[in-house]
This record gives structure tokens, C-alpha cells and sequence, in this order.
């Protein structure tokens, strides 16, 4: 069972990560992309206020589940546990979090500015 609940968790956790990335460039998803990304930053921050910054419910439910398959030194971070899971390699957790940071900022950037352009495109008809 928990092998299942891992390649779950695995594949939902993997699906937000691109979806978060990429969801604002098809117009039909750019709402909920935006929704998306503010509920992934609140995690972060308001959760992260309680149970660290960065806090992500997903992750802390799949950290449940590979510590009952024996798993251990789990990295803080899904996105490291992900890239090191996937290339097999062991990455620097500070190029990781950098990285995380970045790349969510760029679309959180991009998902406001083409809901914004949609919604005045939108205004004007």
C-alpha cells in the first residue's frame, strides 16, 4: 500500500509542480494556474509560519509515507528529493531552493501578467 501511496504522491506532487510552471501559457487554465500558485505560496509562507517556510502539505504527507517504506535523510526540500530521486545525483540543497525560488517567481510573474493582459483584452470587447 504505501508503495502505491508513494508513486501517488510522486506523480500528483510532480503534475502541481508543472502545472504551477506552464499552466498560465494555456488561457483556458490561467486562472487556475494564478489560484494554484497563490495557494502554493500561502502554504509557504502562512503554514510556513507554523511548521517552517517552504512548508508544503504534499510533501510532509509523502515524508509520512517513504519513512514507512524505510527511508531516510530526507532532504527538507521535495524539489531537491525530486531532482536527486530522478538524475540520481545528490544536489546542492542551497542551488536547489535558488532554483525553486526563481523559477516559481518567474511564473508567478508571468500568470498575473497574462491574467491581467486577458482580463483588459477582455474589458475591451
Amino acid at each position: 500500500m504505501y508503495h502505491i501511496l508513494d508513486i501517488f504522491f510522486l506523480t500528483i506532487h510532480s503534475l502541481l509542480i508543472v502545472f504551477n510552471l506552464f499552466g498560465w501559457i494555456w488561457k483556458p487554465l490561467r486562472i487556475a494556474n494564478l489560484i494554484s500558485l497563490l495557494l502554493t505560496l500561502s502554504s509557504w509562507v502562512i503554514l510556513g509560519f507554523f511548521y517552517g517556510f517552504g512548508y508544503c502539505p504534499l510533501t510532509d504527507w509523502h515524508w509520512k509515507v517513504l519513512r514507512h517504506l524505510g527511508e531516510s535523510d530526507i532532504p527538507a526540500s521535495y524539489i531537491k528529493y525530486l531532482a536527486d530521486r530522478i538524475f540520481g545525483y545528490n544536489f546542492n540543497p542551497v542551488f536547489v531552493d535558488y532554483c525553486t525560488g526563481s523559477f516559481f517567481t518567474v511564473a508567478f510573474v508571468a500568470s498575473i501578467a497574462v491574467n491581467i493582459y486577458s482580463f483588459n483584452n477582455k474589458n475591451r470587447k
